[in-house]
């Protein structure tokens, strides 16, 4: 087959589809992925040998009043008010270069289109040439499963949400016992950017809707030994196939570059004994909140690792140190290492030493610790990670940093204790069984790669006739 990918422009949604790009080609199909070219400079690597199955075409983005001169993606904006522009290129530029490659003669003309959220004139644009078309979520089921069917995304229908307070309840389409819902701070904070339209003329579930909607099938980044109980209900609420594609997460870096030094320092350290700490390339923490967890990090007493980003970096070589305490650094000299710019995440949560991850919760990063088999410590910022946050702990799979209700605030104390609960109490036993067993699941390439030759073999089933 010949299948184009088209993920947003985030780093958190090129790097999986670039991953997902790979192992298609591995089992021998074709793919066009689509990016812009700033992104696939600094982020698409494409192995030699994989470079007669996987195209890459760079999609210029149009000049945008208020776009940022080279802004390409979410994390080259200085604010989030910004992100709708974004949007608006992106719909602008994408849906022209995937009509030219739909109106492409045979055989380059595609069998199937995946797209992420952002794309939702994809699917018609796919269906006016014949060419079937899929939504790739990387969300967890769980998230999909508690916004309800399309229609509910999309604003209608008897589930739509009309007021941030339904969206700290758990549906009562949802057949069983759950605590995944958002905090009242958390609903307060998205409803509105995600449920109101904005320059872009829709609302970002409003995209997420209509991509499902139009799709004939949808694989969710997931697997069936992890949330069997939303898959199903995602079939029921959509009436359409529901497969797990698996969870593809990535190989440690071999470029490690920079960071000699701090591998180093991890080699040194006694096993399962460090606190890594990262919170990706989308949430924009304020001051206050990054000085938060660095003393949250020194009053915990254990040793760690931060891959740290300064308020208004705005690209992985920001070197800013605004949001540290004074004195900070001199003080965990020795237990603490503060990296700034780009890390080798994955090589570092690999590491031995590494025994607890304190992430944003992001599904991403969640997949890359569990992976590893490392312990989370959950502080969700943003989007669908404060849903992932219920349920990794409704799993027993980590432990949430407390945070007040109203606001979203939380003390160094609550940091502390957190992390503490699950690398010295009597419990951080019972995480670390837990963890171990998961990477049995989301660390297993053969596993992984058999649901997305599942995802695959119904593709090819149902791809379009001449």
């Amino acid at each position: 087959m010949h299948v184009v990918l088209l993920p947003w422009l985030a780093f958190g949604h090129i790097l999986p589809f670039t991953e997902l790009a790979k192992r298609i080609a591995r089992q021998g199909h074709r793919v066009t992925l689509l990016s812009t070219p700033k992104n696939t400079r600094r982020l698409i690597a494409i192995p030699p040998d994989l470079a007669g199955l996987i195209r890459v075409v760079d999609v210029a983005l149009p000049r945008v009043e208020h776009l940022p001169e080279g802004a390409e993606a979410s994390i080259d904006l200085p604010s989030d008010d910004l992100r709708p522009y974004l949007r608006l290129a992106y719909d602008a530029a994408f849906a022209r270069a995937l009509s030219d490659i739909l109106r492409a003669p045979e055989p380059s003309r595609p069998d199937w289109v995946l797209t992420d959220y952002a794309a939702h004139w994809a699917p018609v644009a796919a269906a006016r040439h014949g060419v079937p078309c899929a939504y790739l979520s990387l969300y967890a089921a769980a998230v999909l499963g508690f916004f309800g069917p399309p229609e509910a995304l999309m604003g209608r229908g008897r589930y739509a949400k009309t007021a941030p307070e339904h969206l700290t309840e758990v549906p009562d389409f949802v057949p069983f016992p759950t605590a995944v819902a958002y905090r009242g701070h958390e609903a307060r904070q998205m409803f509105k950017p995600a449920a109101v339209p904005d320059v872009s003329g829709v609302a970002e579930l409003y995209r997420s809707g209509m991509s499902i909607h139009g799709s004939q099938v949808v694989g969710i980044r997931s697997s069936r030994e992890f949330e069997p109980e939303w898959l199903r209900l995602l079939a029921e609420l959509y009436q359409k196939p529901v497969i797990p594609v698996g969870l593809f997460p990535p190989p440690p870096a071999q470029d490690v570059a920079g960071h000699e030094a701090t591998l180093r320092w991890l080699d040194g350290q006694a096993p399962n004994s460090v606190v890594y700490a990262a919170f990706g390339s989308e949430a924009k923490l304020t001051s206050a909140q990054l000085e938060t967890i660095a003393l949250g990090l020194e009053a915990s007493g254990l040793p760690f690792l931060w891959a740290f980003r300064a308020p208004g970096d705005a690209d992985t070589g920001g070197e800013g140190t605004g949001g540290l305490p004074a004195g900070f650094e001199e003080r965990v000299n020795g237990r603490g290492v503060v990296c700034r710019g780009w890390v080798p995440q994955v090589s570092f949560l690999a590491h031995g030493s590494v025994g607890a991850f304190l992430t944003h919760a992001g599904w991403n990063s969640v997949t890359e610790g569990l992976a590893n088999g490392v312990k989370l410590v959950l502080l969700p910022l943003m989007f669908d990670q404060g849903l992932n946050a219920r349920h990794l702990v409704e799993k027993k799979m980590g432990v949430e940093v407390a945070r007040d209700d109203d606001d979203g605030s939380f003390a160094p104390k609550d940091v502390a204790a957190a992390l503490r609960r699950v690398m010295v109490e009597d419990d951080g036993d019972e995480f670390a069984v837990k963890a171990k067993e998961l990477a049995r699941v989301f660390g297993n390439d053969e596993a992984n790669d058999q649901c997305l030759r599942d995802f695959l073999r119904y593709l090819s089933e149902h791809s379009r006739g001449p």
